[in-house]
């Protein structure tokens, strides 16, 4: 283990013994850190936080930080860390508010600088966190999600899987999985075609994709119907089975068609 003399570390923190903390680093009392994990100078590991292995936490990064929540009332609260994460200059990552509850971080991610996580949050794998976006509380991003700089999550939103987000957006709504969407509000402009290809979803499955997301945004159907039809007719794909169900169980509806918000928004002048 190698710890910097100016780095403060509890003694009751547990520590795995090849990792490294660097300066000014401060590791609270029921911190855990897993094997071969990095910490650089002035990051703030505190909370019930338990990290993972192989994990690089940057320069000024506090993790498990009281959440930014007038409910919460010093529960005891967790955030878990996979493994293999990045998290780049000033990453802010909160515990979770009620009482026994978690913000969780799953394997693989990259949070770039000053990105923020807020309470109960659940980050798949692979996602990538461009640089000062916000995510509200509760909110979910499936594996592989691009999240571009600028954007703003709205509590209890979810991002599905292999989603590509534009930069500077608003989101208030679900964006379902495989889609590219943007803006502000937030709209689907398409389908995530060089996402799918690099995640190696065969051509026949980006075709009933393809054909699932005219039936879901051009059908002119609405949202429940369409996801009927779509579970009647491509009952032998799973990945459009996962568009279907993920639209199904949107408690806050599905972000629009950009065209359909631009006519909208014509007819409301």
């Amino acid at each position: 283990m190698a710890i910097h003399p100016t780095a403060v570390v509890h003694p009751g923190a547990r520590i795995a013994g090849d990792v490294e903390i660097g300066p000014h680093v401060v590791v609270e009392e029921h911190v855990s850190i897993g094997p071969r994990t990095s910490v650089m100078a002035g990051a703030v590991l505190t909370g019930r936080t338990e990290i993972g292995a192989d994990n690089v936490i940057h320069f000024g990064a506090v993790l498990g930080g009281d959440p930014q929540d007038t409910a919460f009332k010093k529960n005891e609260t967790y955030l878990k860390i996979g493994d293999r994460n990045v998290f780049r200059e000033y990453t802010l990552i909160h515990r979770g508010t009620k009482d026994g509850s978690s913000t969780v971080i799953g394997n693989g991610n990259m949070f770039m600088g000053y990105s923020h996580v807020a309470h109960n949050c659940v980050i798949g794998d692979g996602v990538t966190v461009a640089n000062t976006t916000q995510i509200a509380g509760y909110v979910e991003v499936g594996d592989r999600a691009f999240l571009s700089g600028g954007v703003l999550i709205h509590q209890f939103c979810r991002i599905g899987r292999l989603a590509m987000i534009s930069g500077l957006s608003a989101i208030n709504q679900d964006v379902p999985p495989f889609m590219t969407a943007g803006g502000r509000p937030c709209a689907v402009s398409g389908i995530n075609v060089v996402g799918l290809r690099r995640a190696g979803f065969p051509p026949e499955a980006r075709d009933r994709i393809k054909a699932a997301f005219k039936v879901l945004y051009r059908s002119g159907l609405l949202v429940p119907e369409a996801v009927e039809r779509i579970l009647a007719e491509f009952a032998d794909c799973a990945e459009v089975l996962e568009l279907a169900n993920f639209a199904k169980a949107a408690k806050k509806g599905i972000v629009h068609y950009w065209k359909d918000l631009e006519a909208r928004e014509r007819d409301s002048i």
